[in-house]
């Protein structure tokens, strides 16, 4: 009977240890909520105006459990004969650092590619020849695969709206 009381306690373990490593399925798990897009504009170089697409939005836990590692990138597929643009991954939440339960988050991604020209970044907005992307959400917990969880057209508006009318009820 001694010997019950460590083989229970190791199988209690090795249970806690197959949970922590279930599949994960951002689609079932995560709400994408309230998708705002927009351009940014980086630091001129060289004579030259750059801007980028990016997309904000909130990642809801709508499971029952908290939610660590989660990822967020963002595609911004502009027209069929244009190559799409990547972001950079953004990290969202880490496991010692998850999204409990009915908890939200907001998270901005942007784009790597961009667009330039001398012209003032509100004039390329205005441009005949200027080509609108939308924004496509992908968003992973932990090694799961990539799932596209909203989409939206980016609006030609430079900065993004306030926090605080994203956060309101």
């Amino acid at each position: 009977m001694a010997h019950s009381c460590p083989a229970r306690a190791a199988l209690v373990l090795a249970a806690l240890a197959l949970g922590g490593c279930r599949s994960h399925d951002p689609q079932a798990e995560l709400d994408v909520l309230d998708v705002e897009t927009y351009w940014i504009v980086d630091s001129p170089r060289a004579g030259e105006n750059y801007i980028a697409p990016a997309v904000r939005f909130r990642i809801r836990n709508r499971s029952t459990e908290e939610i660590g590692s989660i990822q967020a990138r963002a595609r911004f597929p502009g027209t069929a004969d244009e190559d799409p643009w990547g972001s950079i991954q953004e990290q969202v939440t880490t496991w010692q650092n998850p999204l409990r339960p009915g908890q939200d988050v907001v998270v901005v991604v942007r784009s790597v590619g961009r667009y330039h020209a001398t012209a003032d970044p509100e004039d390329m907005l205005r441009s005949e020849a200027f080509r609108d992307p939308r924004a496509e959400v992908y968003v992973r917990i932990g090694s799961s695969s990539w799932a596209r969880l909203a989409e939206a057209p980016v609006e030609r508006r430079i900065g993004a709206p306030e926090v605080e009318d994203l956060l309101a009820p």
